[in-house]
């Protein structure tokens, strides 16, 4: 029951919709009609509102990072659990008929907060590839899919255990954008005005 309880707390942590909530509050209207109907910090980008997207990454990878702070005290499992169910509620949020976001930022957090060096490792993965190739889906796929190996390099076998379900769902997730990168039509990051 104490792990239900905290896979909960989790759970709504993540299910906060910030993008939404940010982008309405600004005026923008519903993010969800915008770009690819995401409700995360890169289609918050698609508004031409850089201020905007940025603080729905920083308020998304918040959720992962307070899933894991708030419930490490209980054991470093535990913190696991609930770090997960925060992607999850991120991913399908009950608030928004289970249509949420893709789990990048959320995912980092968790990350950085239950191993630091994994999630900074994982997050320059993610800053190199997307200022490489200018796509945020194949940084954000390379970044989870090379985070359990990360994981086992610095010898941390749980985080290595959690992360690969936290890949898969990132995986899933993303399988439109998969479909389009197989085909050479992902749209790519603009990095102009």
């Amino acid at each position: 029951m104490i792990v239900l309880g905290f896979a909960l707390l989790g759970y709504l942590l993540g299910s906060i919709p910030f993008g939404l909530i940010l982008t309405r509050t600004a005026g923008l209207g519903d993010i969800r009609k915008v770009g690819s109907g995401n409700i995360g910090a890169t289609n918050v980008l698609r508004t031409g509102h850089k201020g905007l997207a940025a603080l729905t990454l920083l308020l998304d990878a918040l959720k992962g990072v307070l899933a894991v702070l708030l419930t490490h005290n209980e054991g470093r499992w535990i913190a696991v659990v609930a770090g997960l169910f925060a992607v999850i509620g991120h991913l399908y949020p009950v608030w928004l008929g289970f249509k949420g976001g893709k789990g990048v930022a959320v995912g980092l957090g968790v990350l950085l907060a239950e191993a630091f060096p994994v999630g900074l490792i994982a997050c320059a993965v993610w800053l190199a590839v997307a200022f490489w190739k200018r796509m945020s889906s194949l940084a954000a796929l390379t970044a989870f899919a090379t985070a359990p190996i990360i994981a086992l390099l610095f010898g941390d076998w749980r985080v290595a255990i959690f992360a690969v379900p936290i890949a898969i769902l990132v995986f899933h997730k993303h399988h439109a954008n998969i479909e389009r990168l197989r085909a050479g039509t992902e749209p790519r990051i603009k990095l102009g005005s």
